[in-house]
Parts: structure tokens; C-alpha cells; sequence
């Protein structure tokens, strides 16, 4: 299967079991607020940990409207930190993939700043899931080592995590691909 097979398999699989969520149109506007990007996920969030640590996700992810077949050319940033005590560390990772299907999205990048060194450079990815007050979210790092290797573009876990109540204010652009007619 070829890399652009793939991302079609991907990014039609999250349309199918996300369904497309919103009032998009096949011209390209967005609730009536003009022209739209392709995709995006942008807020931050706590998750949701009993013992008090601080876990935090940022997201700044775009896919352009020009881009829209093209996943892999999303910009944008996403940040993760977690801290408990005097313990803890953050990354801020570079997007290199967005895909997005009804309120879910996937994102990757690659670590271009932390405080942890061997983490640096390692791709990694993140799972939103975008229900309002009682958001979700999945990390690559829960089934693989960053430092053991990369997870693929626009591939993670599931969204498995729950956000603080209070915290969550991801906003997940759905994906509208054009299909062919003929």
C-alpha cells in the first residue's frame, strides 16, 4: 500500500466512524464564516489524574483549504507537559500531519523542544476526541517508547484519556474531502 493509499484509507476511515460533524458545505464555508481552513484542532486541556499531577496538551494544528488531500503538509504546533512536585517535564512538537473526522482528530509531529534530551527529535502522536464539557485524548507514547522508534504520520492510540472537568476547550475542524463523481 503506498503512502498516499494509505493517508485515503486513513482519513476516509475517520470520516466513516466519525461521521462529519458541523454545517460545512461542499463550497468551502463553515457556519457562514467564510472560506475554512481543511482541518484544524486547537485548546487546551488538563487531564484528568486522582493524585494531582498536572498533565496539560496544547494544540495549535491547521491544515489549509489548498492542502485539503494532503494531511501531511498541516502546520501548527502542540505542546504536553506533566508535572507532579519538584518532578516533571514538557515537549513541543512540530506537526506533520492533521486529520480530522467528525469531533476527532489526529495529529503527529516531531519533538522540537523539551527538557527531556532523549526525547528530542522522536515523532509522536495525539488523539483528540472533542465532546464538549467531557473532551478525550490518546498518546502514541502509551503502546510505544519515543525512544525506540516513530510512530507513522497521522497515527496514535485512541483517545482513552479523560480531561479534567473544567479544563477542556479542544475544538476539533472537521476534514470534508471532495469526493470524485465520476
Amino acid at each position: 500500500m503506498t503512502r498516499s493509499t494509505r493517508i485515503a484509507a486513513v482519513a476516509a476511515a475517520l470520516l466513516i466512524t466519525a461521521g462529519a460533524a458541523g454545517s460545512a458545505t461542499a463550497s468551502g464555508t463553515w457556519e457562514g464564516k467564510g472560506p475554512r481552513e481543511a482541518a484544524a484542532l486547537t485548546g487546551t486541556a488538563k487531564l484528568y489524574r486522582p493524585a494531582g499531577d498536572d498533565i496539560t496538551f496544547t494544540f495549535d494544528a491547521h491544515l489549509a483549504a489548498k492542502d485539503n488531500t494532503h494531511p501531511e503538509n498541516a502546520t501548527g504546533t502542540f505542546r504536553f507537559s506533566h508535572y507532579k512536585g519538584d518532578w516533571g517535564g514538557y515537549a513541543v512538537a512540530q506537526v506533520d500531519c492533521l486529520a480530522t473526522g467528525g469531533k476527532v482528530a489526529v495529529v503527529t509531529g516531531r519533538i522540537i523542544e523539551t527538557d527531556v534530551a532523549q526525547f528530542k527529535g522522536a515523532r509522536v502522536g495525539v488523539s483528540v476526541n472533542d465532546l464538549g464539557t467531557h473532551d478525550r485524548l490518546g498518546y502514541s507514547w502509551l503502546t510505544q517508547d519515543p525512544q525506540k522508534g516513530d510512530v507513522p504520520k497521522c497515527q496514535t492510540a485512541p483517545p482513552f484519556e479523560k480531561v479534567k472537568e473544567g479544563t477542556g476547550d479542544f475544538h476539533v475542524l472537521p476534514w470534508i474531502l471532495d469526493y470524485p463523481t465520476q
